[in-house]
């Protein structure tokens, strides 16, 4: 484990570096995955800049679709096994799914999605992705891959 400095309210401490169980956890938290105290979001999914306690940098996470497609998967597995059970348990009414399913699929779609984002920004910062590695210190500038350049390749034609 590496040993840091971080600034809480004017003080400069130190603390071990979170394994990446505890930086997702945090993250799930909607908290900073480094220092576990500062909040991970200024709107609903919009990541802030830096951790308000302890300074460090988010903004360069890339989460992308992941947290929804985790979302989706995590959401349809409950509605789709409930509506089966449902049904060859009770054989309802239609309506009777469309009460239970179209709201709790809302409501678990919502409730789930920021800490899924929040879990998936504290892995990208453990594991040293997308600029994370240049900020803390664990990957050397030569380990940073340059921008893909704008040259087109060869046919797959040509290839073969």
């Amino acid at each position: 484990m590496q040993t840091m400095q971080w600034k809480r309210r004017g003080q400069v401490m130190m603390d071990s570096e979170p394994t990446l169980k505890t930086a997702m956890k945090r993250g799930a938290m909607c908290k900073c995955p480094n220092c576990g105290e500062g909040r991970l979001f200024r709107k609903f999914l919009k990541v802030v800049d830096n951790c308000e306690v302890c300074g460090e940098e988010l903004y360069h996470h890339r989460a992308d679709d992941l947290p929804a497609y985790i979302n989706m998967s995590i959401v349809g597995h409950i509605v789709i096994g409930g509506m089966l059970w449902l049904e060859m348990a009770y054989h309802p009414p239609f309506w009777v799914h469309s009460v239970i399913w179209f709201p709790l699929t809302l409501i678990l779609s919502l409730a789930m999605l920021q800490p899924i984002k929040g879990t998936i920004v504290g892995m990208q910062w453990k594991n040293g992705m997308h600029g994370f590695s240049t900020r803390r210190g664990l990957a050397k500038p030569s380990d940073v891959r340059a921008a893909p350049s704008t040259t087109r390749s060869a046919p797959l034609s040509a290839i073969i």
